[in-house]
């Protein structure tokens, strides 16, 4: 049972760490053009250069959604931890991990949120370009994603024995 908590615990910081990069850095569409290599994130757009990323009047409130649904994901998931910790200390045996559970498939649903905004109103941004494609940041959010939804159910399940 230990190795199984240890485990989840590991799972769990390693998503934290994902999300923390997945959000920050600015990698969630890559293409090539004459001048290099160029890639977007929800914050810049990179070349040789960091600007702030160009979006229509239109699609600034789903890059503004995106953003907070990131942002929010990272905090519930930070709190899904420190409830963890708690409720490894305080809980009885034979009690389960609902509020840890709960927590964590909230920070599901966020990712889910965000990464689907992102799907369908920035994917094409980068047409312009040569060969886009998605950048490991978005890639990590997915991974995120169904680590999140993994480890929700599994403190769900989960007894203190």
């Amino acid at each position: 049972m230990l190795v199984l908590l240890a485990g989840i615990f590991v799972v769990h910081i390693a998503t934290v760490i994902m999300l923390f990069v997945s959000t920050i850095a600015n990698v969630w569409m890559v293409g090539s053009s004459t001048t290099g290599t160029i890639s977007s994130g929800l914050w810049l757009l990179c070349n040789r250069t960091c600007d702030t990323l160009p979006v229509s009047s239109s699609d600034e409130a789903s890059l503004r959604a995106t953003q907070a649904f990131m942002i929010l994901s990272i905090i519930f998931s930070v709190i899904a931890l420190a409830m963890f910790i708690v409720q490894l200390f305080t809980l009885e045996k034979g009690k389960r991990f609902y509020i840890t559970g709960a927590i964590m498939l909230v920070c599901w649903m966020c990712i889910l949120i965000a990464v689907s905004i992102y799907t369908a109103r920035f994917t094409g941004m980068m047409r312009d370009f040569e060969r886009p494609h998605h950048g490991y940041c978005f890639i990590l959010a997915w991974i995120c994603f169904c680590f999140s939804f993994i480890i929700g159910i599994l403190y769900l399940v989960l007894r203190k024995k």
